[in-house]
């Protein structure tokens, strides 16, 4: 990606930190990477372990979605704080102070965790396109390949016009998500129990939420974030650096709590069409087709037009992720075409072995929460570096929430990786 912007916004930044400039305007000029990087946290594998949340639990699992969208705030900021103090993002400073080989078991892991994103974003986008047109999958997902990579040209303009391409997307998202929740009727007091009551009912649950951290919490969108403010904001001084963290930090609450939002209304637009009577619908084509009896034809319509603009935004930034991972690690730039076809090819096999679509979601999802500890403990260990960060590096209670969310994701995979293997889990 170019890291040009335009002359006046370069010339608004330069305003603002000279302090001959201020305002709530005068903020808009540094937003933009928060943006793209919420687009992770409204992708389509959301969009599977939320309806099996909502319509197997209820209210219950939504404070999962609240603890990983705090969780995913944090480690976002993190990830911003590091290109924005450092000029290079994760990937690069991996590569230049871990051994080889912990190198090269990075990129592994990451390029798993990246086929497994474009999975579920390239499925999600397929599967929507597929119900609107009445098409086959194979051919929704054609579709979304080509509709992906004629936007991932404008990646060749510079930051600008990606940010407001995506920026219309989270937008588009977001409306259809506020319609669907004046629709539906909410139990909100039960909504608000379930936010601030931790539970998990059994072991399937815990499985569901393994999978909305998997889903929230994007190991890609933990390397991109910092990739996309590593010289997007030249600073001389550490008073300008501190300036730019202060724009930053207040994007990413406001861009993650939109998203966190969008998935708090899904597990509870689907709580209330579908768990009362209906709790075991846990595919997004069963969904659709169940929402025009249930909440009508408009609940339908927004829920699909969400999906498709959710998978091809999202696909557009996995792509984008999965460029800045390997060019990072390894110094190699592959043409787009080449790092879109890398990714899809495992989406199109999964469809011709005939996995049934959102299964393949939920459990894409699964894996890339288990790939997630990576870039997290990763991002922990630059934060703490004063000889990286210098005055900038973390240091106690923000330090100890890190190394907690982390510890939580952590417990969370052991968890479900010894149910899997089928160890007894006390309270389940």
């Amino acid at each position: 990606m170019r890291t040009n912007l335009t002359g006046r916004t370069q010339a608004t930044m330069a305003q603002v930190l000279a302090g001959t400039r201020s305002g709530p305007r005068s903020a808009l000029a540094f937003m933009g990477p928060a943006v793209i990087a919420s687009i992770a946290y409204m992708d389509p594998g959301n969009y599977a372990t939320n309806i099996q949340a909502g319509a197997g639990y209820g209210y219950t699992l939504l404070w999962v979605v609240l603890l990983a969208n705090l969780i995913a705030m944090l480690f976002q900021s993190l990830s911003a704080r590091l290109g924005i103090v450092t000029g290079h993002n994760l990937a690069e400073l991996s590569r230049d102070h871990f051994p080889k080989p912990v190198v090269w078991i990075m990129l592994i892991i990451s390029e798993i965790a990246a086929m497994a994103t474009d999975l579920a974003e390239f499925l999600g986008g397929a599967i929507g396109l597929a119900l609107l047109f009445q098409m086959p999958l194979m051919a929704g997902m054609a579709v979304t390949a080509i509709i992906t990579y004629g936007l991932l040209l404008f990646e060749a303009r510079g930051f600008r016009p990606m940010e407001l391409i995506i920026g219309a997307f989270v937008g588009a998202i977001g409306l259809c998500y506020l319609i669907e929740i004046l629709i539906a009727p909410i139990a909100w007091g039960e909504a608000a129990t379930g936010l601030v009551t931790p539970s998990l009912p059994d072991a399937a649950a815990l499985t569901i939420a393994v999978g909305i951290i998997g889903a929230t919490v994007m190991p890609h969108a933990i390397y991109l974030h910092s990739g996309l403010t590593q010289n997007r904001v030249v600073t001389r001084t550490d008073a300008e650096r501190a300036k730019v963290l202060r724009f930053s930090n207040r994007e990413v609450v406001v861009a993650l709590a939109a998203a966190g939002m969008v998935n708090m209304a899904m597990v509870m637009m689907a709580a209330s069409a579908f768990h009362a009577g209906y709790s075991d619908v846990a595919e997004i084509e069963t969904a659709y087709y169940m929402l025009t009896p249930l909440l009508g034809g408009a609940a339908a319509g927004f829920f699909l037009l969400s999906l498709i603009a959710s998978g091809i935004s999202s696909s557009v930034v996995g792509t984008m992720a999965g460029q800045m991972i390997m060019q990072g690690f390894i110094n190699i730039r592959l043409p787009v075409w080449f790092r879109r076809l890398v990714t899809i090819i495992p989406a199109f096999g999964v469809v011709a072995m005939g996995v049934n679509p959102t299964d393949a979601l939920v459990m894409s999802q699964v894996v890339l929460s288990i790939a997630l500890p990576v870039p997290m403990i990763a991002l922990i260990i630059f934060s703490g570096r004063a000889d990286i960060m210098g005055v900038f590096c973390i240091r106690g209670g923000m330090r100890a929430l890190a190394i907690l969310g982390a510890t939580i994701v952590l417990g969370l995979n052991f968890v479900l990786l010894a149910e899997a293997f089928g160890m007894d889990i006390a309270g389940l």
